[in-house]
């Protein structure tokens, strides 16, 4: 062969000697069980090295012998019995083995570990292909399982709605920009509506009989039987006490639907309005929950958006119908914030980042200004979101480096599955006293922050519990916050009480009025 024969015919002009012998090393070991009809065109230096695995072995002079004395090779035709023989493998002779194994051997002590690899013979390992898609990494079971429930309750409320009114749509009275049901027919399944879940001023104590728009209701004339149902029936679920003529703030029973706090979150609006949100919750909210974990997501979920509607129960008007999960991806975004800033000097670009979040925060604050939105359920979930993201996510970076923490911290969101850290829950519980131990005073103070603020937020929810039902205490100012106070808007949703007899027109910007028939009139924006 052409190669061999440059090969050898170089070898044996070349003086021999210590000098003359680096390139040139023997492995009769593999020429034993090299065949002759093989052709090899690779270059000689190949052959100084085995593949095993994906790694490379170096075999110097005395161990390529000592590997023929093992495999008894030196009766084989077609083996040199010199240390330096001319019969040089150009391949790696597991490769030309018919049955595919590579022969194992045993590690040399006199492995000669200074010779370099070279880069063209270097094998790199196999990585495995990361999955693409929705399903890649971590699956986050809490985003799909919520949207996909979501989902369902919407197109629910469309068939509810075309059962009801003859169109999935509402388009009588008038037309629902959202794109969707009746607001009769959310507050029917579920939307938050105080009177259907306290004494509410003007309704228990008034001083006239009132009957209420039903479900399937589609026209504005009062003395349609269309709007003729009690409160009873346009709550629907448990049954609700009728107010009467004589009765007070404080008879009993009272409405008392507490779960109207939960259920909004999977109620939307209309098409537009869960685009949006399901939109926002598949990007951002999939993210998060792969960067803190499905339990932490639940949690910052949830409470993002019952304490949103909670808050919003307090100061919002109480003829407006809530519905939406905006509070909770709203405590989704306060913990993206804020995971943005504990993780600000390994981000690529934190100022991009940053102002992408403080621009969707403002859009969305801005938008709830419009007439109609409850736009302290954005605001309650936002605060939520930041209490409980100080609490659950892991300590801020440079914290960590300057307390000496060895846990794992929090990066730049990744579909790699991070090591269980030792220092978090599972410390303490194994170990309750020794968690403590040698903690610098700089730990203890973001711990103090922590605990003040779980506990700060924890009364907070109390406090609003107790005058949503006890005290019916208003801020005068706080309306301001979700609203402008342009053409009126501050006033869509408070209870007015007319009387029919008397030639007052209801304006339309009334959410509703309650008059001897009550009547809702709404803002074509309905509440986010």
């Amino acid at each position: 062969m052409a190669t061999n024969a440059s090969y050898n015919s170089a070898s044996q002009d070349r003086p021999s000697g210590a000098g003359s012998s680096p390139l040139h090393v023997p492995l009769s070991s593999y020429s034993a069980y090299r065949p002759q009809s093989i052709s090899h065109s690779d270059s000689p230096l190949q052959s100084n090295f085995e593949k095993k695995g994906p790694f490379y072995r170096v075999h110097t002079q005395d161990s390529n012998d000592s590997e023929s004395q093992l495999f008894n090779l030196g009766n084989h035709p077609n083996n040199d019995s010199g240390r330096f023989a001319d019969n040089i493998p150009l391949r790696p002779q597991h490769e030309q083995i018919s049955s595919g194994e590579v022969l194992p051997h045993k590690a040399d002590s006199d492995l000669d570990k200074s010779l370099p690899i070279p880069v063209s013979q270097r094998r790199r390992r196999r990585r495995e292909p990361e999955k693409k898609g929705f399903f890649r990494g971590r699956v986050p079971w809490v985003v799909y399982i919520f949207t996909l429930v979501q989902l369902t309750v919407f197109i629910v409320e469309m068939v509810k709605n075309a059962l009801l009114t003859g169109t999935p749509i509402e388009i009588h009275p008038q037309v629902n920009p959202m794109l969707g049901p009746s607001i009769y027919v959310l507050i029917n399944m579920g939307a938050r509506f105080v009177p259907c879940m306290r004494s509410t001023d003007g309704i228990q104590n008034s001083p006239v009989a009132l009957t209420w728009p039903c479900p399937n209701t589609t026209s504005f004339d009062v003395t349609s039987p269309m709007n003729q149902c009690q409160l009873s029936d346009l709550c629907g679920f448990s049954p609700v006490p009728n107010p009467y003529v004589g009765d007070t703030l404080d008879t009993q029973p009272q409405p008392n639907q507490w779960f109207r706090f939960i259920l909004p979150i999977f109620l939307h609006a209309g098409i537009v309005h869960i685009a949006f949100n399901m939109l926002l919750q598949l990007t951002l909210g999939r993210e998060m929950e792969k960067e803190i974990g499905s339990l932490r997501f639940l949690l910052v979920y949830l409470s993002s958006g019952i304490f949103g509607f909670v808050m919003g129960g307090n100061f919002a008007p109480n003829g407006i119908a809530s519905t939406g999960c905006s509070g909770s991806l709203f405590g989704i975004i306060a913990v993206m914030l804020l995971e943005l800033l504990f993780t600000w000097k390994e981000r690529k670009s934190p100022v991009k980042e940053l102002a992408f979040i403080i621009l969707d925060i403002v859009i969305s604050f801005v938008l709830g200004l419009l007439p109609g939105l409850d736009n302290f359920s954005h605001i309650g979930g936002f605060l939520m979101g930041l209490v409980l993201g100080i609490c659950i996510l892991h300590s801020p970076n440079a914290l960590r480096e300057r307390v000496g923490s060895q846990g794992s911290a929090y990066g730049a969101a990744t579909t790699k599955r991070r090591k269980k850290s030792k220092e978090g829950m599972q410390s303490f519980v194994t170990n309750p006293v020794g968690f403590f131990k040698g903690r610098k005073p700089l730990w203890w103070a973001w711990w103090a922050v922590r605990v003040a603020a779980l506990v700060g937020v924890l009364v907070c929810f109390v406090v609003l519990l107790n005058n949503f039902y006890k005290y019916r205490t208003k801020c005068s100012w706080c309306k301001y916050l979700s609203c402008l106070p342009v053409n009126n808007w501050c006033d869509v949703g408070n209870i007015q009480v007319q009387n029919p007899n008397a030639n007052s027109t209801m304006h339309r910007r009334d959410l509703f009025g309650v008059v001897d028939v009550t009547l809702f009139t709404r803002h074509p924006d309905l509440p986010l």
